[in-house]
């Protein structure tokens, strides 16, 4: 992944926000709207495209555009900011493939002990009875 490559294919819209500035939002659009083309990027192999169209096909319009929002602050470039780290983020976060598990035996001495700790819980409950007579 060529992150300043992929910072340069990304297109951006600002649009009116909602939320805290009062009269003032209404006059100036502060969101901005961030929109990644996964399939045409060059910042992206073959490979970490194909990765991606499976992992945020939820996400992906029909064209196989990432949209992201970013109204938070009142300042537009603070949230171009903020909608580029979370693209970044979502890129870095799909693109991980997790290692295998290896299936390990709990040791001999790891099982009796667990045995011995349930005997004795055993033990104890039973003593709580009323002896039978």
């Amino acid at each position: 992944m060529n992150v300043s490559r992929i910072i340069g294919e990304l297109k951006y819209k600002a649009i009116r926000s909602s939320g805290a500035g009062g009269q003032h939002v209404n006059k100036v659009s502060s969101k901005v709207e961030l929109s990644f083309d996964i399939n045409t990027s060059k910042g992206l192999t073959d490979d970490e495209k194909e990765l991606l169209n499976q992992k945020l096909s939820s996400r992906l319009t029909r064209s196989g555009i990432l949209r992201i929002q970013c109204g938070d602050t009142r300042s537009q470039h603070r949230n171009k900011e903020l909608v580029i780290q979370r693209l970044l983020d979502i890129l870095k976060a799909n693109l991980h493939i997790p290692k295998k598990r290896v299936a390990t035996k709990p040791s001999k001495s790891a099982i009796n002990k667990r045995l011995e700790s349930k005997q004795k819980l055993s033990l104890k409950k039973a003593n709580r009875k009323k002896p039978l007579l």
